[in-house]
């Protein structure tokens, strides 16, 4: 039997397990629970801070397992499988869509083959740094293009206001298994950070090359391969290697576009070869504010003590 409570410590209470197990207890017997706590296996499941009305606390859920075990995260992650270089999947673009949609196809056994115009992370921090020191701008390298997408080099943040969108606890499982924190399964607003981002997307590039993906770096796709078959089908993609400017094809048995919305060239492909596959569609528009942390401290926690272990404030703007 699983029972989920939720209950509010203050923030000096947040290790204090005695007064946690009676919080519990109270929250149980409010249920109509009659089970003891100390029968259970307790697991945190998300951690909130509530900063309104003048003082702050925290918000815990807890499930709390009676008569069997809690499954461990390693236990909810996918089972991946070996890639069958029979079935092959070509994926143009390594961001986000890119690594997942290789890390599902292996669910699969399905080889995926990554296509990205862009350098690995290690040479990409080159290229990036280039723009600030000496004014030059790789077009195929850089804050837009290159391993792990744009968001390789933002601030971490994961969280969305959607929750009808997927499994999000099942993606951020995945960030934990390939090196993320694990506070970031029970976070409200989980954030992974810009130091740790780079060395996770490296950990999943390792992981889909150990399963027999292939990864193409510097490769831009430059044109559709294409054939009539009540409508055009596309099996494969022209490649040019940015580096050599040498020319190739690469055909499977279907390519998943994961190329981000920067890739004009893509949508001009697209619009070139099959039209009918395009449609409008609206997109946020970003605007970033920054304060120093000291000042939202003070504003959301007021005097309290130990801000330090509540971490950083957060607040929303709306308009």
């Amino acid at each position: 039997m699983i029972v989920r409570v939720s209950i509010t410590l203050p923030p000096a209470r947040e290790k204090d397990s005695r007064f946690i197990t009676q919080q519990l207890s109270h929250a149980l017997q409010k249920q109509g629970c009659d089970r003891a706590v100390e029968q259970a296996a307790i697991v945190c499941e998300k951690k909130s801070i509530d900063a309104r009305h003048g003082s702050v606390k925290l918000v815990m859920r807890y499930a709390l397992y009676f008569d069997e075990r809690p499954p461990t995260q390693e236990e909810k992650l996918p089972q991946w499988k070996k890639a069958d270089p029979s079935k092959k999947v070509i994926i143009v673009g390594s961001g986000p869509a890119g690594l997942f949609g290789a890390l599902t196809l292996l669910e699969y056994g399905i080889q995926p083959v990554i296509v990205e115009r862009g350098s690995m992370v290690s040479e990409r921090k080159k290229d990036i740094a280039s723009i600030s020191t000496k004014g030059l701008v790789n077009e195929d390298s850089n804050y837009c293009f290159g391993e792990g997408g744009a968001g390789t080099f933002s601030d971490g943040k994961l969280y969305t206001r959607s929750n009808k969108r997927g499994d999000i606890p099942q993606v951020l499982r995945i960030f934990v298994h390939f090196g993320a924190d694990p506070k970031i399964l029970t976070d409200a607003h989980p954030h992974i950070g810009t130091d740790r981002l780079p060395g996770i997307i490296q950990n999943m590039r390792n992981f889909i090359l150990s399963m027999g993906g292939q990864i193409l770096f510097d490769s831009r796709c430059t044109n559709f391969l294409t054939y009539e078959k009540n409508g055009t089908c596309i099996d494969g993609i022209q490649i040019k290697n940015t580096k050599t400017q040498a020319v190739s094809e690469l055909h499977a048995k279907a390519v998943l576009l994961a190329s981000g919305h920067s890739a004009n060239d893509i949508y001009e492909l697209l619009a070139r070869t099959a039209p009918l596959s395009l449609e409008a569609k609206t997109f946020a528009v970003g605007l970033r504010v920054e304060h120093r942390r000291e000042i939202i401290d003070t504003i959301q926690y007021k005097k309290q003590n130990n801000i330090d272990t509540l971490g950083a404030a957060e607040y929303r703007f709306t308009s």
